[in-house]
């Protein structure tokens, strides 16, 4: 979506998904561009898909544009685009099922083989990169980047949409209960109990709100250099101490997932790491966590991202797709 001048007539097509905002209010761009980054974080938390997430974030800014000059400022332009936000992507979800991961589907294979990849709507990576905007202000910044965790995205995906819309307001965001009533059109005794049960699955999947963000410091990424020097040679042997005992490997959209690290390797040995110079991997951000752009062969493969325990590699989630590097 694009703000630009023109005639007060409305938005207007200008492309395949483009929108030309003219300027009945000149400063609505101004007030709502330095939460864009936020917003897509919000909307791919609930809808667990960067482009999905991307095709929420124009649906609401063209809804709060035509709706701008009605705006009587009882919020914050803030708190009005999420309560937008939110709506949008609980309507999205009514026709949607939830988006998976391997570990999900059942449970870990034996042995060095894979199976074919499976045509599902698997859960996506979301680069830290689109959630920089030239406008954002410091607190914006901490906003987009708090709760896209990829083990919390997995976890949030288990919950109900509006569980999930509930725990996301009030445990990421710090709204109040009756403010979260409002959004969601049900009574704070509502909300109370759909933060119950919503907390309560987390906690048995594990998962914290405040999981603490991945280490950056120089031990960590002596750790992930090494890690991407292993694979240019296509050598498994500084693995060994590079991965947790209990490492967990998955490779969406291949159903095939690995725990332990001796299967880990196996795999990477029998399947992976077969000649040296294949792979060549590149350090980016995405879901706030240490990750690689992985290219086989000079082209694109896919996003690993990592997470890091104990100052070993704990997980590592393959994103084997060339379309979640086009960004």
């Amino acid at each position: 979506m694009t703000a630009a001048r023109g005639t007060a007539a409305g938005p207007s097509a200008t492309g395949a998904g483009a929108v030309t905002i003219d300027p009945v209010a000149p400063d609505f761009a101004d007030l709502t561009d330095p939460y864009r980054g936020e917003i897509l974080a919000h909307c791919y938390r609930l809808l667990g898909a960067r482009h999905d997430a991307e095709d929420a974030v124009q649906d609401t800014y063209v809804r709060a544009w035509r709706g701008f000059t009605a705006f009587e400022g009882r919020s914050s332009i803030r708190r009005w685009l999420y309560v937008i936000a939110t709506r949008v992507c609980l309507t999205a979800l009514e026709s949607r099922s939830r988006r998976p991961m391997p570990s999900g589907l059942g449970p870990p294979g034996e042995g060095p083989g894979t199976e074919p990849p499976l045509d599902l709507d698997w859960l996506e990576p979301l680069p830290d990169a689109l959630l920089r905007h030239e406008r954002a202000t410091p607190e914006s910044v901490v906003a987009a980047h708090a709760g896209i965790r990829l083990a919390f995205t997995v976890a949030l995906q288990v919950l109900p949409a509006r569980q999930r819309a509930a725990l996301i307001l009030a445990d990421v965001l710090g709204w109040p209960a009756s403010e979260v009533a409002e959004v969601l059109g049900t009574s704070r005794a509502g909300v109370h109990s759909a933060l119950q049960r919503a907390r309560a699955r987390l906690e048995t999947l594990g998962v914290a709100v405040d999981d603490v963000t991945e280490p950056d410091d120089a031990a960590t990424r002596i750790l992930l250099d090494r890690y991407a020097d292993a694979f240019a040679r296509a050598d498994v042997a500084p693995l060994v101490d590079l991965l947790r005992e209990d490492v967990v490997l998955e490779m969406p959209p291949i159903p095939t997932w690995f725990r332990g690290r001796d299967a880990v390797l196996a795999f990477l040995e029998r399947r992976v790491l077969r000649e040296p110079g294949r792979w060549t991997l590149t350090p980016i951000r995405s879901n706030a966590q240490p990750a690689f752009a992985v290219h086989e062969n000079g082209a694109a493969h896919g996003v690993h991202i990592m997470t890091i325990t104990g100052g070993r590699i704990g997980r590592i989630t393959a994103f084997n797709d060339p379309r979640a590097l086009a960004r």
